[in-house]
């Protein structure tokens, strides 16, 4: 039986999720489609990127991959059909894919240009439900990536800050916030190791293993479920009781 995941930022109040899946259904009945996400704070291309990173490989080889955060919608920019490591994505060319392209051992991207997989009388506004859940379910329904459109070779990356090494500790910066308010950060994990403590918002923190090991409300630094370093406030939301967001930085005092 064919899969296909979806991830949004429409949520599930107005029925945009509705019509793509009616179109998915009508294309490949026997489908099995899956909701992860319809949460996605409206055109974070980055959150979303990040959420992908987290499930798609952990599906079964086959699985297609939908998702739309597409703020660009009606510009020039492409629509991607993607095959990685045997799984597929279909998503708009903004930079979603991004961590994929980083992980997947082998891939090959081709533009959704071929009219006879577009939904006919399409809409500049709403290309999930013209363009890429068609793209989705003939991809389920066992149509080769490759006739969809031209290949392509180039598509387009998000550049990630990089931390940068100083003379008191590693500096990184906050690159996402989950529905938790725990402060994502593109510090590796590793480099709490050994660590005296981090700095974020003037205040320094402890390094602990896991929520518990907080007191209420206390922001602490630990390795999350993704292998970075993150800010968390135990029964409560570090975005709020630190008041800081993306682009804060952040930085790892090493021990003595």
């Amino acid at each position: 039986m064919s899969r296909i995941t979806l991830l949004t930022d429409f949520g599930t109040r107005d029925g945009y999720v509705g019509v793509m899946k009616g179109v998915i259904s009508a294309i490949h009945p026997l489908a099995t489609l899956d909701d992860v996400s319809h949460d996605v704070a409206p055109g974070n291309i980055r959150g979303a990127a990040l959420a992908l990173s987290r499930y798609w490989k952990v599906y079964p080889e086959g699985t297609v991959h939908l998702a739309v955060v597409d703020p660009g919608v009606g510009t020039e920019r492409r629509a991607l059909a993607i095959e990685a490591d045997r799984r597929f994505l279909v998503l708009p060319d903004n930079g979603l894919v991004t961590p994929i392209l980083d992980e997947a051992l082998q891939w090959r991207a081709t533009s959704l240009e071929d009219p006879r997989f577009i939904r006919r009388g399409g809409s500049r506004t709403f290309h999930g439900r013209d363009v890429f859940a068609p793209a989705a379910g003939y991809l389920a329904r066992g149509v080769h990536i490759s006739l969809l459109g031209p290949r392509v070779e180039d598509p387009f990356r998000l550049e990630e800050p990089v931390p940068v090494e100083e003379e008191g500790g590693i500096v990184g910066e906050v690159i996402s916030a989950d529905r938790f308010g725990n402060l994502i950060t593109n510090v590796p994990g590793e480099r709490l190791s050994g660590a005296r403590g981090v700095e974020l918002a003037g205040r320094r923190l402890s390094v602990v293993r896991t929520y518990g090991e907080a007191a209420p409300l206390q922001p602490v630094a630990l390795v999350n479920s993704d292998g970075r370093l993150e800010v968390a406030a135990r029964d409560g939301s570090a975005l709020e009781v630190l008041g800081v967001g993306i682009g804060a930085p952040v930085r790892v005092l090493p021990g003595e």
